[in-house]
């Protein structure tokens, strides 16, 4: 069914790609609904039921409920925490928090993932200058994923556009990641390394490009909920994600929003379907 760039990696075809855009449609439409409804007052677990909705109303399945036992639909992470939030009608957002969602769907059995990290109310100017560095970030580790650039060219691209910009936290303790018929397959890709240096790039290669910036020192931990990981500083972390394809052409995001069509025509990159 796949051709093998590596004995664990899948080469999509074209028409998989296709499947895999569909799915990463249904993940931009339930960021959208999020980012509607994320406010003051809100809780995570309402987000999550949005989440949820979108989803199933589209015939897709939420990839993360019930993933090695994770009870929600997204991963709904706020302020000094960096990853893998579990949505909970406990944890209300404020006028000023930050929250980064992740959120997941698997369509006609094919996965996309993506995550964005969003302001509450009025954003502190800080936060916003921390969450635009590492938006930025996702971008240019995706610019690297070309036919014959190598895998540590994402990772360097990525955490040389951190350390230049701000010198936030890079945190190296998760990365992204192959994704097709798995949400989680090989290769692991690192937020820093060595140009030049890694796996091929191949085109047909599915990757999940998802830097992580914090203000403050990168060192993070999980919480004894064995999911939630923040920041051991206690600083505020950023979170953004994308499902990208390597093409003959050069990158394609797969999990594009409406609100990233100005950023890929800028950037170069190969059209998604709209």
């Amino acid at each position: 069914m796949f051709r093998k760039a590596d004995p664990d990696v899948q080469i999509k075809t074209p028409e998989q790609i296709a499947k895999m855009r569909a799915a990463g449609q249904v993940v931009a439409r339930a960021l959208d609904a999020l980012r509607a409804a994320v406010r003051p007052g809100v809780s995570t677990l309402e987000l999550d039921s949005v989440a949820e909705k979108v989803i199933r109303d589209a015939g897709a399945i939420p990839s993360f409920k019930g993933y090695h036992g994770f009870p929600g639909s997204i991963c709904a992470s706020v302020n000094e925490e960096v990853v893998h939030g579990i949505p909970s009608a406990d944890r209300v957002l404020s006028d000023g928090d930050i929250i980064s969602i992740d959120c997941g769907a698997i369509l006609d059995g094919w996965h996309g993932d993506s995550a964005v990290t969003l302001a509450v109310g009025q954003a502190r100017t800080e936060d916003l200058a921390m969450m635009e560095v590492c938006e930025e970030s996702m971008w240019q580790g995706i610019a690297a994923m070309v036919p014959g650039g190598r895998l540590g060219d994402i990772g360097y691209a990525i955490a040389g556009h951190i350390a230049e910009n701000g010198g936030y936290g890079n945190v190296r303790e998760y990365g992204g990641h192959g994704i097709g018929t798995q949400m989680h397959m090989d290769p692991h890709v690192l937020n820093y390394g060595k140009r030049g240096k890694g796996m091929r790039l191949r085109e047909g290669m599915c990757l999940a490009i998802e830097p992580m910036t914090t203000i403050g020192e990168h060192h993070v931990v999980e919480l004894d909920d064995g999911w939630t990981v923040v920041t051991r500083d206690g600083g505020r972390a950023a979170h953004f994600e994308h499902t990208v394809a390597i093409t003959a052409q050069g990158p394609m995001v797969l999990t594009a929003r409406e609100d990233n069509r100005d950023k890929i025509t800028q950037m170069g990159f190969v059209q998604p379907t709209w």
